[in-house]
Order: structure tokens, then C-alpha cells, then sequence
């Protein structure tokens, strides 16, 4: 059906503009949300002292990753508004979803080797 298209579709540039424009802010209120959730994290980490080490090492890792991944999305949508064409834009979804689903195995593989940090800590801190 995609090669039934016209050829020749260009999206207006006032229409390019505005899909860059909103990509950009609403990264800056992802970028703003999750500084406040970090901050809200790093307070309570301070104030409850029987939060342990590992628990800690997950959480910072949980942050790290929702940066990466909500910061891979942002880039994926800002390179989707500039794709000249349908094929340009199914390549860069393609991509995406390969670089994507290997940052999620790796982060797995991370998280899997906390849990097993974990399990062999003896229940006092040392």
C-alpha cells in the first residue's frame, strides 16, 4: 500500500518545524521530571539509613536507564520528523528497535547481576 504514494510528499517545513519543536519540549519536561525524581531519590536515600548498598546500586542503575532509554526515544522521534521519505523513516524505526532491544539485554544482564550481588550478602552491611 506505501508504494501507492505519490512521489515527490515532502511535509511542509512549518509542519517539520513545529514536530522538532514539541519533540524538544517535551524532552525538557522528561529532562526536568526525572532531575525532580532523582533529587526526591537522592533525599531519601539520605534520610532512611537502612536502605542498602544494593538496593541503592539498583535504583541509580533504574535512573540511568530510563535516561538512556527516554533519551534513545526522543532521538528516534527527532530523526523521524527529519526522514525525507517513507523508507528513510522505516530504516530509522528498524534501527531503533535493534540498538534498542540490545540495550535492553544489556541492562538485564546488569540488573540479573545485582540481584545475584545481593543474594550473596550476608544480611548486615559490611
Amino acid at each position: 500500500m506505501a508504494t501507492n504514494q505519490p512521489q515527490g510528499y515532502e511535509i511542509p517545513p512549518e509542519m517539520r518545524d513545529f514536530a522538532e519543536k514539541s519533540v524538544e519540549q517535551a524532552r525538557k519536561a522528561i529532562d526536568g521530571f526525572m532531575s525532580a525524581a532523582q533529587k526526591t531519590a537522592d533525599t531519601f536515600e539520605g534520610s532512611a539509613n537502612t536502605v542498602q548498598t544494593s538496593a541503592k546500586d539498583a535504583a541509580r542503575k533504574t535512573f540511568s536507564y530510563t535516561e538512556q532509554n527516554l533519551s534513545a526515544a526522543f532521538d528516534l522521534a527527532q530523526r523521524m520528523v527529519r526522514a525525507k521519505d517513507m523508507q528513510e523513516a522505516m530504516q530509522i524505526q528498524a534501527e531503533f528497535v535493534r540498538t534498542q532491544f540490545e540495550a535492553m539485554q544489556s541492562q538485564m544482564k546488569e540488573f540479573g547481576s545485582l540481584a545475584q550481588s545481593a543474594m550473596k550478602q550476608p544480611g548486615s552491611k559490611k
